[in-house]
């Protein structure tokens, strides 16, 4: 029988500095979960991000605004909001609260 895993997505945040933090919380060869903490942190200038696998993120805590290369859009997300994001899709992220932490859930399949 394999053993149970059990948390909390909002317990051991940790002081956000410089960089996001990231907690794996499942991994296999087809999924990955992840929890995000940001705060105040972008895309660094002229970089854009592109994932291989699908990404499925949605802000559990906080705000934050992701741009899209292809047609320049700009997503405001906030508690509750979620888009999928699909894979070799270029995207950035624009802003992050600093004054709260954001806490984000993301799936990559």
């Amino acid at each position: 029988m394999r053993k149970l895993k059990c948390g909390n997505i909002y317990s051991k945040i940790p002081a956000i500095k410089d960089k996001e933090a990231f907690h794996t919380l499942l991994v296999n060869k087809k999924l990955k979960i992840e929890r995000i903490i940001s705060q105040g942190q972008v895309t660094e200038k002229g970089k854009w991000l592109k994932e291989e696998r699908n990404e499925w993120v949605i802000v559990l805590k906080g705000a934050s605004k992701l741009r899209f290369r292809k047609d320049n859009r700009l997503i405001k997300l906030k508690a509750g909001n979620y888009v999928l994001i699909p894979k070799n899709t270029s995207h950035r992220v624009e802003w992050t609260s600093p004054r709260d932490k954001t806490i984000w859930l993301a799936v990559h399949s």
